[in-house]
């Protein structure tokens, strides 16, 4: 995104002179109780990504207990037709995995072709399949009223961390995010988990597509051997957690147990689907895991892992904390954590029924988770995006900015994906960053809003945001000590001022 160099520097000492450019607001007196507007504004921050234009006197009016029932039940909120238009608009969103792979992949490499001819079939999928993908994501979350649905599907897609820049990864993300996360985000853990295992981008970020057996018939050339990547990270970072009681003879059990799990080229060229079981990659021996002896066999037994760690109580506090991280505070009650355990062991992983739980506490309702979480720069991009009502006509510019950030789409290396906290995110150069983004998106010049190589408007057709609708739009998220300083700023600055005050920094 290109800066707005003399803007920003005007803009970032307006902010210092206003005195609104500390990291903390002081908010509102710690024993008081949320008032109706800052409960609607709480859930909008929380379940949502924040308010858009009218959304807080909407949730005021229908009452935040039945705005929750309603996110926690999506399929009963009607998608808007221009939505729904823009999605069926993107045609790497209608492809099979199949498809993709056959048309993006390594099959359309001529092996006649020239070295030049190679490189740009290689550029396709990221100049062709990325934007797509990265557009169905921000579409979804600035304009989706699913909003908890749009959360929960960041969170599941962060949990279940792929990286779109690891080779075929690239063709497979956006499915991956549609297909093996999204229809699960509200269901069943179990059921996310089965998808998420046979999915090929998990199968070949994590390598399990290569695992085979010690000795088995099949274990040859890049089948040699057994991988435990997949494995690994199956118990530490997406079930168990790393205090999850497992050892690593347990990893290599696991590692055994899911080889000849796998992706079939040639079933992919004939239009099948992706996953396989290899049978004769598999390690057929006995095998005992977390100190159960494994009476499936074949295939089954990757699906009888799967069921023992999903039931398993470590798999229960380990995802039980993450939700808590996510929606209540950086360091949750223990006691809010260990009843949302329970009731995640008590309907067998019922997502649906943990977030009710964590809903229903007064650890979420309490002042001190107030206003309290800073926003991830996905958040605070987001959010902007959404109370400017800004549209998501041109992706490029806005992943350039998460890119800026620290956080762009699918852009995170390793896989425990990228933190939460306000310390992974809290610093000066961020907060800089953030409020050149403000400043550059308030003008009404956002290449954001305009299709990828319009140019931007004339000074006279340009719409800047009005301060005044967009104070209006947050309620009180900004204080009105904040607000009695940004008014003192110059006009021109007020909106941009807003969304970088360090109240519009809090959810």
């Amino acid at each position: 995104m290109r800066p707005f160099r003399q803007t920003n520097r005007l803009f970032a000492a307006a902010l210092l002179v206003c005195g609104i450019a500390s990291a903390h607001a002081a908010g509102p007196a710690p024993e008081a109780g949320l008032s109706p507007q800052e409960r609607a504004l709480h859930v909008l921050n929380r379940l949502a990504y924040g308010p858009r234009p009218g959304d807080l006197e909407q949730v005021e009016k229908m009452g935040v207990k039945r705005y929750i029932d309603q996110q926690l039940h999506p399929e009963r909120i009607p998608l808007p037709p221009d939505l729904q238009a823009r999605l069926a608009a993107l045609p790497a969103l209608q492809m099979t995995p199949s498809q993709l792979f056959v048309d993006y992949g390594p099959p359309s490499f001529d092996k006649d072709a020239s070295k030049e001819e190679k490189q740009a079939a290689r550029q396709r999928a990221p100049r062709e399949l990325t934007p797509q993908f990265h557009q169905a994501r921000l579409l979804q979350a600035t304009e989706s009223p699913r909003q908890l649905e749009e959360v929960m599907t960041e969170f599941w897609a962060n949990h279940f961390n792929v990286f779109e820049g690891k080779e075929w990864v690239r063709y497979w993300v956006g499915d991956y995010e549609k297909n093996a996360i999204r229809p699960y985000a509200l269901g069943n853990f179990r059921d996310l988990l089965g998808a998420v295992a046979h999915h090929p981008a998990m199968l070949y970020y994590l390598d399990n597509w290569l695992s085979s057996g010690a000795g088995t018939p099949g274990a040859r050339g890049r089948f040699k051997g057994l991988n435990e990547n997949y494995a690994r990270e199956l118990m530490e970072l997406h079930t168990l957690g790393v205090d999850g009681g497992y050892q690593q003879a347990d990893v290599i059990v696991l590692a055994r147990i899911l080889s000849g799990w796998t992706i079939d080229v040639n079933a992919m060229k004939a239009g099948a689907a992706p996953f396989s079981f290899n049978a004769r990659r598999h390690d057929a021996a006995p095998k005992v895991f977390l100190g159960k002896p494994l009476a499936a066999s074949g295939y089954q037994e990757g699906e009888a892992a799967l069921d023992i760690l999903a039931a398993h109580p470590s798999t229960a506090r380990f995802i039980s904390t993450q939700l808590a991280q996510y929606f209540v505070a950086d360091k949750p009650d223990p006691a809010l954590v260990q009843k949302l355990a329970q009731t995640f062991m008590s309907t067998r992983g019922d997502i649906r029924a943990v977030l009710q739980a964590l809903l229903d506490s007064p650890q979420f309702w309490a002042r001190a988770n107030y206003q309290a979480q800073f926003k991830t720069p996905y958040q605070f991009v987001v959010s902007s995006l959404r109370a400017t009502a800004t549209p998501v006509n041109n992706p490029r510019p806005v992943n350039g900015a998460l890119a800026q950030f620290g956080m762009p789409l699918y852009g995170w290396l390793t896989p425990e994906g990228y933190k939460y906290s306000e310390e992974a995110w809290l610093n000066p150069d961020a907060l800089l960053r953030r409020i050149n983004f403000a400043g550059g998106l308030v003008n009404g010049k956002s290449p954001i809003a305009r299709a990828e190589g319009d140019p931007p408007p004339a000074n006279a057709d340009a719409r800047p945001t009005d301060p005044q609708q967009l104070l209006a739009t947050l309620g009180p998220a900004i204080t009105p000590q904040a607000i009695a300083k940004i008014q003192a700023a110059p006009a021109n600055f007020q909106a941009g001022l807003i969304l970088g005050s360090p109240d519009f920094m809090k959810r």
